[in-house]
């Protein structure tokens, strides 16, 4: 796909997968639109090239107004979804069940929030102009090994990367038609502020377990993948690990 002159959409572009792809895009010429929380945009690290956009991507309307803003002066090409949270709480704990509202909320986040971006994406990109091969636009949506292999006290996060990995097919499928593709990344351990919370210790352990690298996966690889991605034309309805070989265990 050519990228000169388009733009982009990536979630979670505060920071962690989601800077490290808005930064790569942006230095590949592509006007990229950065959408976070508020909260987590006043953190950010700007970048030029980058336009920092606040949306929830359970918000329907937040997300439309974002992509109407992102195709207002170059058709909007790609869409990368980073967005997501990561709560642990065992179905079972020591305070009773797991709450359900717990459960929905990271459902409603990681699963529904990438659905709503995808979709009201899609609808912007099926009105540009195709290239010679009646490309229009890629989506690139984050699940996790988790979704194959979910350890104890990620039933909710497990669930809701196993929809992405769900919906990465009939998603391609669906939208063939317009000349869009889906596909969709399944990162393992990966280097991000939401690892910040762990000890060194920890870290180091969970860095033991990885085959080769024996290392934590680096943002900026799951960049590079994505961008690798978007240039692969013939790539569609594809979930991709990049977890260097890495089986999780149970705990």
């Amino acid at each position: 796909m050519d990228l000169q002159d388009t733009s982009a959409i990536v979630t979670g572009g505060a920071s962690g997968l989601g800077a490290a792809t808005a930064r790569a895009l942006a230095a590949r010429n592509v006007h990229v639109f950065a959408l976070d929380l508020g909260s987590s945009l006043k953190n950010a690290e700007r970048a030029d090239g980058i336009t920092y956009l606040e949306a929830d991507v359970t918000d329907p309307e937040a997300i439309r107004k974002a992509v109407q803003i992102a195709a207002a002066n170059r058709p909007l090409r790609i869409t990368v979804n980073c967005a997501g949270i990561l709560p642990m709480a065992r179905i079972i704990g020591r305070t009773g069940p797991h709450d359900s509202s717990l459960f929905a909320k990271v459902l409603e986040v990681n699963l529904v929030g990438s659905f709503n971006v995808m979709a009201i994406s899609a609808e912007e990109m099926r009105k540009t102009d195709p290239d010679d091969d009646g490309q229009r636009g890629v989506v690139i949506n984050t699940a996790s090994i988790a979704a194959f292999e979910g350890q104890i006290g990620q039933v909710a996060y497990a669930t809701s990367k196993a929809g992405i990995v769900g919906m990465t097919l009939p998603a391609a499928r669906d939208l063939a038609q317009y000349g869009i593709r889906v596909n969709a990344i399944a990162p393992g351990i990966v280097e991000t502020p939401m690892m910040d919370t762990l000890s060194d210790e920890v870290r180091t352990g969970l860095a033991a377990g990885v085959p080769f690298p024996k290392r934590l996966a680096r943002a900026e690889e799951f960049a590079s993948l994505a961008l690798a991605i978007i240039d692969h034309d013939y790539l569609n309805g594809e979930v991709i690990r990049m977890d260097g070989a890495l089986r999780m265990q149970p705990r």
